[in-house]
């Protein structure tokens, strides 16, 4: 379901006045379209192509927001009337297939308008007419007051710029001046047949307009007459008001939630600053482990040369050990066969020993028998003999 959000007018969802206010630019326009292949850019919900319909040959309405194009098949059914979603910087149509192109209050929501003009240009014949309309920004912003700028709007117009533009793409431009004026209409219960109107007017002064609707063309044609659409109801002040109110709302619940983003882009930036404190914190923690690393490893790779240097020392004094200990292994080993040798001495000497005491011992019988002996001792007796010693 579409809604009136101050983006786009839909019909039923706005006051008379506001209404009024887009149908009479479509009157205007609706002069130039009789019998006419007619493109309507930017139609929004689609009442003013319906409105253009009743006199063209074909309308095609274009716009680029799917909810708006439903919206307009949905209420607007005519055997020449057709919708297609579309976007004005890229019409889905021939060159020179159009015979009038009308765009009223799009232009001012673009970023690319200069764009659209061109395409524009494209698809208009030689001999067709280019209908366009923008909110003049001086009374705009001034009607706007305190609510401020239009969201949607991207790039509001003052009127040479506005002119200017529009000269710098078509050769023949003529730019109305739209306001929106209070009157006082007389008209007869049994119906007229002629219309006469009275336009007290001052000089036209584009700065204090409320709106700018221009027709441009290729080929030049007769200065085109004052227009006054007369609409059957509505109160100016009343639905301007109404207009206001709407889109101070919008821009209340634009700046609530604007303060609700700050609020929260105030709480990211917060959190931000304990992430970065946070941050720095661990880096100072990270610095300090790195130095405490840092000294940690040279002091493994001291220890590490200490004991290699202790190494290479204990080795040389293991060597000198070893050297030592077979020094004193080979010393005990002569010992031994010393010892072995000197026992076998000992023996040998032992068992000579032993012999000669036998020998004694033998020596000694003999003798004693050589003493005992009865020849002896008469030897003795007469001085003959040896003399042999008494033991």
């Amino acid at each position: 379901m579409a809604e009136f959000t101050g983006e786009r007018l839909i019909p039923g969802q706005v006051e008379a006045d506001l209404l009024n206010e887009h149908m009479a630019r479509y009157a205007f326009a609706t002069r130039l379209a009789h019998s006419k292949r007619v493109l309507d850019a930017g139609c929004g919900a689609g009442y003013g192509s319906a409105e253009l319909a009743s006199v063209a040959a074909l309308v095609i309405g274009a716009d680029v927001a799917h909810e708006a194009v439903t919206f307009a098949q949905e209420h607007y059914r005519l055997p020449n009337l057709h919708f297609e979603q579309a976007t004005c910087l890229a019409l889905p149509h021939a060159d020179a297939s159009v015979d009038l192109v009308v765009a009223f209050e799009v232009i001012e929501h673009l970023h690319e308008w200069r764009e659209f003009l061109m395409e524009a240009r494209r698809v208009l014949t030689p001999h067709g007419q280019f209908i366009v309309s923008t909110p003049n920004r001086l009374y705009y912003t001034e009607s706007r007051g305190p609510a401020g700028a239009n969201p949607f709007h991207v790039h509001e117009f003052e009127f040479e710029e506005f002119r200017s533009e529009l000269r710098s793409v078509f050769p023949h431009v003529s730019v109305f001046l739209e306001n929106h004026v209070e009157g006082v209409l007389f008209q007869p219960y049994d119906k007229g047949t002629t219309i006469d109107v009275r336009l007290d007017a001052k000089e036209p002064a584009p700065q204090e307009t409320h709106f700018f609707v221009a027709v441009c063309e290729h080929q030049p044609r007769p200065d085109h007459p004052v227009y006054v659409y007369l609409p059957r109801t509505g109160n100016v002040l009343r639905e301007r008001g109404r207009h206001i109110t709407l889109l101070e709302e919008e821009l209340a619940e634009k700046d609530k939630w604007l303060e609700r983003a700050t609020r929260e882009h105030q709480e990211l930036v917060d959190a931000h600053q304990r992430q970065t404190e946070e941050l720095e914190r661990s880096n100072r923690w990270a610095e300090n482990l790195n130095r405490e690393i840092a000294e940690r490893r040279a002091r493994v790779e001291q220890l590490q040369n200490e004991l290699v240097e202790q190494r290479e020392g204990y080795a040389a004094k293991v060597a000198e050990l070893e050297e030592d200990i077979e020094t004193k292994v080979q010393w005990a080993r002569d010992l031994e066969k010393n010892v072995e040798r000197t026992e076998k001495e000992l023996q040998e000497h032992t068992a000579w020993a032993l012999s000669l005491e036998s020998r004694r011992q033998q020596l000694e019988a003999q003798l004693t028998t050589f003493r005992a002996s009865r020849w002896v001792k008469l030897g003795r007796n007469f001085g003959l003999g040896p003399d042999v010693p008494v033991g």
